[in-house]
C-alpha cells in the first residue's frame, strides 16, 4: 500500500519506510538505518525490536532489563563500596608499576574508560589523595616482603650509584642482591634517596652505611659494587665491605681508551658527521628513508653515539655499514661539505665491528641481574684477551688497537676484587677447572678455598664461653686448638670436602649454577653456604643504571617539583613490582 505522504520514523529513527521510485513511501517495507537491511513491516514494532536485540544488542530495545544487553547511556546498579576500594588499589598499583603521573586521574578520559569499564554511569575517578594514600599502602607492604626477604639470609651484596635528575637534584641508588634458601637470585632496590653532601669519600661511605642501617643488613652485607670514581673507591676503603669495582666500567674505559688513540679515529669523524647530517635534518632524514625503501630495507634512523652510552659506537658503525648504499645514495642527490668515507675507511669499520662485537657480547654477559654474573668476569676477560691475540693478517693499526686494549684492561683488572672473582669462579660448577686462570695461579685458589672451609668449621665459628672470673676469651680458644682429640678429623674434614667438589663433573655453560646448587646442596653444605656468599655478589652496577632509568621516567620536567621522600617511594615500588 502506498502512500505519498512521507510517514514517521520507527523507533526513534533505527527504521525508515522504503521509498519508492515516484517518491512515495511502502508502508510493508522497512530499512534498518544500522546495518541497511530491508524488513517487512506489519504495523507491528516486535519484529524490529527482535531485529535490534539480534543485531545491535548495545542500542536495541524491547527486552525487559532483565533480558536484554544494557546500552552505554543507561544507568547501572552502582558499584559496591569493596569492588570501588579494589578498583582504587589497582589504578594505583597500575600508575605505580608503569610510571603514569598522578595527576592522570585528574583526567576527564580516564574518568570516561572507567564509567565505560564498569557500566556505572555515575564513577568518578579517585582522587589524588586517595591514589597516593593507596600508593604508600602498596608501598609498605612490598617494603616488609623486602624485608623479610633479607633478614630470611645470610649474605647481603649491594650496588651503588649516584643520579642527577632535571631538577639538578643528587640521587644515590643503592640496590641489594641474595641468594634465597631455594636457590633464586633476587635483585630489588633499596633506596633512591636524596643526597644534598659534596661528592666527598667520607660522604658516600656514611651514605651507604645509612642504607644498610636503615635495612638492618650492616652485618649481613659482603660486597657493595661501584664504578671506578676515585671518590668511590676511597669510600669502599671506609668500609667493613669488600669493593667490587664495576666490571662493565672497566671495560668501556679500555675500549674509549683504545679508540681515542687509534687507526680508527678519523673514520669515525666522519660517521658522527654522517649520522648528525641525516639526524639534524627532516628532509634528509626522508630522503634516507626513500632510499631505504628503494632498497627494500627496513626504514631505520641512524646511530649517533655517545661516550657515557655503552656500546654506542659499536652500534653506530653497525646501522652504517648496513644503509651504506642508502646513505651513499641519499648523500650524492645534493652538494654537501661532508667528506664521504672511502672504501678503506668502510673496511676499517667493517674491523671495527668484529672487535667491538666480543665487548659488546661481555658487556651484556656481565650486566645481568637475574643471573650469576660475578663467577663469569675472570672467564669473560680471558675470551677477550684470547679475542684480541694479534695475528698476521692483522694491519697495522687494528694491531694498535689490539696491543692498547690489553695493555690498558690488564692495567685495570688489576685494580678489582680478583681474590673475590677466583672465589666466585670456583665455586661455580661450571667454571671450577679454572681454565680462565694461569695453571701457576690455580692451586693457590683451592688452598684458598680450603681455608676459607676451615674459617666457617662448626668448631671455628664456637663462640667459646668463660665465666666472669675465668681466663680470657683468648686463651681459652687457644686451649681449645691445643687439643688433639679432634684436630686432625677437623683439619681432613674441609680436604674431603673439597675432593669431593673437584670430583662431582662440570655442567655445560648453558646450565644454571643455581640449580646444581640446589640439587647438590645437601652433599655440599659448607660449600653452599660459601657458594651463595660469592656468587651473589654482581659483576656490574647495572642494577642501579637501570633504578636511574625508571627515575628518569618519574622525574620529568612537568614533575620536576617531586618531594624527595616520593621519588624514593615511587622508584622503589616500580621496581619491586616489575618482580612479580
Amino acid at each position: 500500500m502506498d502512500n505519498s505522504d512521507e510517514p514517521e520514523d520507527l523507533l526513534d529513527g533505527k527504521f525508515v519506510f522504503q521509498k519508492n521510485k515516484d517518491g512515495t513511501f511502502n508502508k510493508t517495507k522497512v530499512m534498518c538505518t544500522l546495518c541497511g537491511k530491508m524488513l517487512s513491516f506489519h504495523r507491528s514494532n516486535t519484529s524490529l525490536k527482535y531485529h535490534l536485540n539480534a543485531k545491535h544488542a548495545l542500542v536495541g530495545e524491547g527486552r525487559s532489563s532483565a533480558m536484554r544487553q544494557t546500552t552505554l547511556t543507561e544507568q547501572h546498579r552502582p558499584l559496591t563500596k569493596s569492588a570501588c576500594d579494589k578498583l582504587t588499589s589497582t589504578v594505583a598499583k597500575w600508575i605505580a608499576k608503569s610510571c603514569r603521573p598522578i595527576n592522570i586521574v585528574e583526567d576527564e578520559g580516564f574518568t570516561e574508560v572507567l564509567r565505560v569499564a564498569t557500566g556505572d554511569s555515575s564513577i568518578r575517578a579517585p582522587q589524588r589523595r586517595t591514589i597516593m594514600t593507596k600508593i604508600d599502602e602498596l608501598y609498605e607492604a612490598e617494603k616488609k616482603k623486602k624485608e623479610n626477604d633479607l633478614a630470611a639470609t645470610n649474605y647481603v651484596a649491594l650496588t651503588g650509584d649516584h643520579w642527577t635528575s632535571v631538577s639538578n637534584n643528587n640521587y644515590l641508588g643503592v640496590t641489594a642482591h641474595l641468594i634465597t634458601d631455594g636457590w633464586k637470585l633476587k635483585s630489588f632496590a633499596l633506596t633512591c634517596m636524596k643526597t644534598e653532601e659534596r661528592h666527598f669519600a667520607e660522604a658516600y661511605a656514611e651514605q651507604f652505611q645509612t642504607v644498610a642501617s636503615n635495612w638492618a643488613i650492616e652485618d649481613k652485607t659482603t660486597t657493595i659494587g661501584t664504578d671506578s670514581a676515585r671518590n668511590m673507591i676511597a669510600a669502599a676503603r671506609l668500609l667493613s665491605y669488600e669493593h667490587m669495582p664495576c666490571i662493565a666500567h672497566i671495560l668501556q674505559r679500555s675500549i674509549t681508551m683504545s679508540l681515542a688513540d687509534s687507526g680508527f679515529v678519523n673514520a669515525l669523524s666522519k660517521c658522527r658527521k654522517i649520522v648528525g647530517h641525516f639526524k639534524h635534518s627532516p628532509a634528509n632524514t626522508l630522503e634516507l628513508n626513500t632510499e631505504q625503501e628503494n632498497r627494500m630495507q627496513v626504514q631505520q634512523p641512524l646511530i649517533q653515539d655517545v661516550p657515557t652510552r655503552w656500546n654506542s659506537t659499536l652500534d653506530m658503525v653497525k646501522r652504517l655499514i648496513g644503509n651504506k648504499d642508502a646513505v651513499t645514495a641519499a648523500l650524492d642527490q645534493h652538494n654537501h661539505k661532508l667528506v664521504m668515507l672511502t672504501q678503506q675507511e668502510w673496511d676499517k669499520l667493517q674491523r671495527l665491528e668484529s672487535l667491538l662485537d666480543p665487548c659488546k657480547y661481555v658487556t651484556e654477559i656481565l650486566g645481568g641481574e637475574a643471573y650469576v654474573s660475578c663467577s663469569v668476569v675472570l672467564p669473560a676477560l680471558c675470551h677477550l684477551r684470547h679475542v684480541m691475540e694479534v695475528t698476521e693478517d692483522d694491519p697495522a693499526y687494528v694491531v694498535k688497537f689490539k696491543t692498547a686494549f690489553k695493555t690498558d684492561l690488564a692495567s685495570r683488572q688489576k685494580n678489582t676484587n680478583n681474590e673475590w672473582l677466583k672465589i666466585a669462579t670456583v665455586l661455580d660448577p661450571r667454571l671450577k677447572d679454572l681454565k680462565s686462570l694461569p695453571k701457576s695461579e690455580r692451586p693457590e685458589v683451592w688452598t684458598t678455598l680450603e681455608r676459607l672451609l676451615q674459617e666457617q668449621s662448626p668448631r671455628a665459628r664456637r663462640a667459646p664461653q668463660a665465666a666472669e672470673d675465668g681466663p680470657p676469651k683468648k686463651k681459652m680458644s687457644l686451649l681449645v686448638m691445643g687439643s688433639d682429640s679432634e684436630s686432625e678429623e677437623e683439619v681432613q674434614q674441609p680436604h674431603r670436602a673439597l675432593h669431593r667438589y673437584r670430583a662431582e663433573p662440570s655442567i655445560g655453560m648453558e646450565d644454571c649454577p643455581l640449580e646444581w646448587w640446589s640439587s647438590h646442596s645437601g652433599a655440599h653444605e659448607q660449600l653452599a653456604s660459601l657458594a651463595r656468599k660469592y656468587l651473589a655478589s654482581p659483576a656490574s652496577t647495572v642494577p642501579c643504571e637501570r633504578l636511574f632509568s625508571v627515575a628518569g621516567h618519574i622525574v620529568q620536567k612537568k614533575r620536576s617539583a617531586l618531594l624527595s621522600e616520593n621519588v624514593n617511594k615511587l622508584v622503589c615500588l616500580t621496581n619491586w613490582l616489575k618482580e612479580d
